[in-house]
C-alpha cells in the first residue's frame, strides 16, 4: 500500500502525504482510504508529529471514488462496505489536519477535503458533487457537511447539478480559508502547519475539538464546552509557561504538558 501515498517529513513536527494513484487521477478506493486512516493513526501516536499536510498532485487532488470497486458493489455489498468506518477514522483524527488543493477534488475526493480542519486551494482548484450524474448522492458526507458550511440552498444546487465550483466559489463559502499560486500551495500548507506546530498542542486540541462541536451540538452546548476545555488548560503546564513567557517578554517553549 505504501505506493497509494507518499508520506515525508518537511520538518520535524509536519508530516506530509501525498495521494500518489496518478494513473486513476488519485481515485479514493478502500485501499487507500484504509492506507491515509493508518498514517492518521501513527502520526496520532507519534508525539513529534504536531500536524498533517494531505495533497495530490498539481493536476488533480482525487477525482471521486473508484468506480471500478463501486461498480461491483450491490446495494447488500454496500451494506456491509467498510468505507463508512474508514472515514470515521480521518474524521476522529484529533491533531490539525490541512489539505492541500490542486486540480480537480470531486466527489469522494471532495468530501475527504471536506474532513479537513483547514483548506489552503490553488488558483487551479475545482470542486463538484458529480454522483448525481451516475444516479447517486455523496455517500462520504457530502450533503451533510457542505450543507453545514454553505447551507442548504447551495448544497441543493451544487448535489442536484453536479456543477463546478471555482476556488473562488470556496473562498467566498468557506470551503477553503486562502487561495494560493497553484505552484505554492503544498509550500503555503507545510508552512501553516510549521506555524501551528508551533503553538500549545494541548490547546490545539481542544480548539479543534471545540470548533468541530459546532455541527453537533446547541449554542448552549457548545459554550459549555468550551468553558469546561477553557478550566482544563488552566491546569497544564503549558498554560503556565505561555503566561510567564508572554511577561518575561520571550517565546513560549510548549511541552504537551
Amino acid at each position: 500500500m505504501e505506493m497509494l501515498i507518499q508520506a515525508t517529513q518537511p520538518s520535524p513536527a509536519v508530516l506530509l502525504l501525498k495521494l500518489n494513484r496518478p494513473e486513476k487521477r488519485n481515485a479514493l478506493n478502500n485501499a487507500t482510504l484504509q492506507y491515509l486512516g493508518q498514517l492518521l493513526q501513527q502520526a496520532e501516536g507519534n508525539p513529534e508529529i504536531k500536524a498533517v499536510v494531505l495533497t495530490g498532485n498539481n493536476q488533480c487532488f482525487a477525482a471521486g471514488a473508484d468506480l471500478t470497486e463501486l461498480a461491483q458493489m450491490d446495494a447488500v455489498a454496500l451494506r456491509a462496505d467498510i468505507r463508512p468506518q474508514l472515514w470515521q477514522v480521518i474524521d476522529q483524527f484529533s491533531k490539525p489536519l490541512i489539505v492541500a488543493v490542486n486540480g480537480y477534488a470531486l466527489g469522494a475526493g471532495f468530501e475527504l477535503v471536506l474532513h479537513a480542519d483547514i483548506v489552503i486551494c490553488g488558483e487551479n482548484a475545482q470542486f463538484a458533487l458529480p454522483e448525481i450524474n451516475l444516479g447517486m448522492l455523496p455517500g462520504a458526507g457530502g450533503t451533510q457537511r457542505l450543507g453545514r458550511l454553505v447551507g442548504q440552498q447551495l448544497t441543493m444546487r451544487w448535489a442536484m447539478t453536479g456543477e463546478m465550483i471555482s476556488a473562488q466559489q470556496a473562498l467566498q463559502h468557506g470551503i477553503c480559508c486562502q487561495i494560493s499560486p497553484s505552484a505554492l500551495t503544498v509550500q503555503y500548507a507545510v508552512e501553516l502547519a510549521e506555524k501551528i506546530a508551533q503553538k500549545a498542542p494541548l490547546a490545539i486540541g481542544v480548539i479543534k475539538q471545540s470548533v468541530k462541536s459546532i455541527a453537533e451540538t446547541s449554542l448552549s452546548q457548545g459554550l459549555k464546552l468550551e468553558r469546561q476545555n477553557f478550566v482544563w488548560l488552566a491546569a497544564t503546564q503549558d498554560r503556565q509557561e505561555g503566561i510567564t513567557a508572554f511577561f518575561e517578554k520571550r517565546k513560549a517553549n510548549f511541552k504537551g504538558v
